[in-house]
């Protein structure tokens, strides 16, 4: 019991690193939670501080979740006796709530997609890959990253239903995915709301 919880607090604060907030006051003395969505993820970094932070932004929030994952897999690879693909799950949910309530940021932090995303690629790449293309396309048709945000979201659980292979550890992984899941889509709730009354911001692919 002690290694969950010890796995727990670590990935929990792994993701309450808020690369956003800090890439926003290094490279333009602001914080991204005042600006735009209040978000600190990389969408709201791209519209109130540029391409550049933004995409460091992404590729830190990216490489939170798989640092969690991989600490949970080489933990449960030395301890015996342990629930390994539990772990892992442990790992990937705490990770995203510390990104999304970070303790070193007044718990006001992102919406975990890209976290999440470097959960799933390292869990599943075959998983993290469709989810990755469905949201793409899906925002590449509406201009709208909420949009497949929350699509590829909703798609997670339904993917591990039908797909068994390629898991960094087997365990069985639907209720897990339901989790993140709902973290998900309820850190979206302003944007569905907006969504719903057709007044979702969008990007800007010209600019």
């Amino acid at each position: 019991m002690a290694v969950y919880i010890i796995i727990a607090i670590i990935s929990y604060l792994i993701g309450s690193i808020a690369v956003g907030v800090i890439i926003g006051k290094k490279m333009a003395g602001v914080d991204v939670r005042d600006k735009g969505s209040k978000a600190s993820g990389a969408t709201n970094v791209l519209r109130t501080v540029g391409k550049k932070a933004a995409g460091l932004t992404l590729l830190g929030d990216i490489l939170k979740g798989i640092v969690a994952i991989l600490i949970a897999y080489i933990v449960g690879n030395i301890i015996k006796d342990i629930d390994r693909a539990l772990l892992i799950q442990i790992a990937g949910i705490f990770v995203v709530l510390g990104h999304t309530f970070p303790i070193f940021y007044k718990f006001k932090g992102g919406k975990g997609v890209a976290t999440s995303l470097g959960i799933l690629i390292l869990t599943n790449w075959q998983i993290g890959l469709i989810c990755l293309v469905f949201a793409i396309v899906l925002i590449a048709l509406s201009r709208m990253v909420s949009l497949g945000s929350v699509g590829a979201a909703i798609l997670y659980p339904v993917l591990t239903i039908f797909i068994s292979e390629h898991y960094l550890v087997e365990g069985n992984y639907f209720i897990y995915s339901v989790i993140l899941a709902i973290i998900v889509v309820f850190n979206h709730r302003e944007n569905i709301k907006r969504l719903l009354d057709g007044k979702e911001n969008k990007l800007n692919f010209s600019k």
